[in-house]
């Protein structure tokens, strides 16, 4: 059978529109490791948990021919250099510049030496400290902060108005009672008629914001609006729906997202 994601119509297999509201069913195919009915776009099998998008072999690219060079036409050989003249000399000879008297005492600001052009010395002005960093401003206790909204998902067990926080942090929540081979994410075996849930009862698989609800062969099954939900199937949870998790509505909880 196939649930309606819409409406929670049940509609035989093979089906790809509801015959309650109309709408496309998804598809179905066999899990390869286990036979079970399950979603094509479903990540993981709801009976034995196999890793349905596990990537396969990658053919390795066909190695490309190496690419011949393409035939390029002989050049003209390049015209010779010419040398350049040389520069003639000018007949003017250079003299040196006289040296200085003895009996006149040059300034300290001044150097002169042969055969160089008298220049000034340059004072340099004394380095001065940087000045120091303005001081940081800190906050008042009065400015605002800029807070990020968290979303918040739990379960509200109807019998005893008690709220269970989902753990943000796995994309498997398992829910059931205490076990050796999958521990519980949601343990339940404390609540009331908690006898009637299997140890390994119901997932709740995250994908993005998105939250869907699968029942993993539990003896006395799951039920979403008072529906029963087929072991392999899973049913896309809103804001508001009922999850009962046996027969005879003792153990309910409400999905709230907020």
């Amino acid at each position: 059978m196939i649930v309606c994601p819409n409406c929670n119509h049940q509609n035989p297999d093979g089906a790809t529109q509801c015959e309650a509201c109309y709408t496309p069913l998804p598809a179905t195919m066999s899990c390869p490791n286990c036979g079970t009915t399950v979603q094509t776009d479903a990540s993981f099998c709801g009976q034995c948990g196999f890793n349905l998008k596990a990537s396969g072999s990658t053919a390795s690219p066909a190695t490309s021919a190496p690419m011949s060079a393409p035939d390029v036409p002989d050049l003209d050989p390049p015209d010779p250099l010419i040398e350049p003249e040389p520069l003639s000399m000018s007949s003017q000879s250079l003299t040196p510049d006289p040296p200085p008297d003895p009996g006149i005492e040059l300034p300290a600001t001044l150097v002169s030496q042969p055969g160089t052009t008298t220049e000034e010395k340059t004072t340099l002005p004394e380095e001065q400290t940087a000045p120091p960093p303005p001081p940081v401003a800190t906050p008042t206790p009065g400015s605002a902060k800029t807070q990020l909204q968290v979303q918040s998902v739990y379960l509200l067990h109807l019998q005893t108005q008690s709220k269970i926080e989902l753990p943000s942090h796995i994309r498997v929540i398992h829910i059931g009672k205490p076990n050796d081979q999958i521990p519980p994410d949601v343990d339940v075996s404390g609540f009331p008629n908690s006898e009637i849930v299997s140890r390994v009862h119901a997932d709740i698989r995250v994908e993005g914001d998105t939250y869907y609800l699968e029942d993993v062969g539990s003896a006395n099954g799951t039920y979403v609006n008072h529906t029963p939900l087929p072991s392999g199937d899973r049913h896309r949870l809103r804001t508001g729906d009922r999850i009962s998790l046996g027969k005879g509505d003792l153990v309910t909880f409400l999905f709230q997202l907020s």
